[in-house]
């Protein structure tokens, strides 16, 4: 709370720290410091989901299909279409474009995808491909990871979303993800798009086979980057979701779990400007109490969501239910886009 860095050790304090209320006052103090003004902030887009062939294999989706699988599909193009023509008639402006590791997909092809929604619909602007894709079009390509996500950038590529990072430790991800990019290529891909003057957020999925010190290892990873490149413009944290995954065993992390990591995110990272809520995964009541916990953002509207549905967790809400969640925590709601910049009054 005084402007002091954290250190692995203390991060780690605070994790198996019990004191809720303290974590949520120094959190929130942090928040107010960093976001004075009298607003919390949202967006509306959709998760589009162009195919969910993939060879990851990840031990925690139960959304992924394997090529082959009767199940595979890859978006039609008039369904992509159909799909952002009725986001831009529900208010949204951008769209989440994620994919699975499908082996028969080149860059050309993701070249073509992009440009075809860029004249189309040449106001909507795509947040897409996570770092795992772009390692994966690099290898099929034989190209550089940079020179991958130039082309992809002159193609309409505006964002870079940051999923796939799971927790970024190998030892975890040789757990769950044996078959997907290591944690310092993860990093790479980002370090890269902040050098070509892209922007892009950073994630963590939390509660499964990581440690609390393997949590914080994360958080140090994404601050140091940070520190680095200055190109993360938000940091979502969200609980993992084992149903009808391979991990179905573990236990489901509740709302104490997923406040405290929140609170010590906020506190940890101080180089990054917003911190978002994750409703999807803990439900309206959680994501408005998060705005307390260190979250100075409650998302997405979130038109379509597939990957956390199909882990059974289907909490859905409306823009009028959004925003009376922001109120009823003590603020005035406001639109805002992917870069954060608000859009109405």
């Amino acid at each position: 709370m005084a402007g002091r860095r954290l250190t692995p050790d203390e991060g780690l304090q605070l994790l198996e720290s019990h004191d809720l209320a303290a974590l949520a006052e120094a959190a929130d103090a942090v928040a107010v410091q960093r976001h004075p003004e009298p607003y919390r902030t949202y967006n509306i887009d959709r998760n589009i989901n162009y195919t969910n062939i993939c060879t990851s294999g990840c031990r925690f989706c139960a959304f992924s299909r394997l090529p082959g699988h009767p199940e595979g599909y890859v978006l039609p193009c008039d369904e992509l279409e159909r799909k952002i023509a009725e986001t831009i008639r529900l208010g949204g402006d951008q769209i989440l474009l994620q994919g699975g590791l499908h082996p028969d997909l080149g860059l050309d092809w993701y070249e073509q995808l992009l440009q075809g929604i860029r004249k189309r619909f040449p106001q909507v602007h795509v947040h897409g491909f996570s770092p795992p894709e772009i390692d994966h079009l690099a290898g099929i390509s034989g190209l550089p990871i940079g020179e991958v996500l130039r082309r992809l950038r002159d193609a309409g590529l505006g964002s870079l979303p940051g999923g796939g990072a799971e927790i970024l430790v190998d030892r975890v991800r040789r757990l769950v993800s044996p078959a997907k990019v290591s944690a310092e290529r993860w990093l790479e891909v980002c370090r890269e798009w902040h050098a070509l003057g892209g922007r892009g957020s950073a994630t963590m999925m939390f509660a499964h086979l990581e440690t609390l010190a393997e949590r914080v290892e994360h958080l140090e990873k994404l601050r140091h980057l940070q520190d680095q490149t200055g190109g993360f413009t938000a940091f979502i944290p969200w609980t993992f979701q084992p149903g009808h995954t391979a991990l179905a065993h573990l236990p489901k992390a509740g709302a104490l779990e997923y406040l405290k990591t929140l609170a010590t995110s906020r506190l940890y990272l101080d180089n990054f400007a917003n911190v978002q809520a994750s409703w999807v995964t803990q439900g309206l009541k959680i994501g408005q109490l998060a705005l307390r916990f260190g979250a100075n953002d409650m998302g997405s509207l979130m038109i379509e969501e597939n990957v956390v549905a199909a882990a059974g967790t289907r909490f859905r809400t409306t823009e009028e239910a959004l925003r009376r969640a922001i109120s009823q925590a003590g603020y005035l709601p406001r639109r805002r886009n992917v870069f954060y910049a608000l859009q109405e009054p």
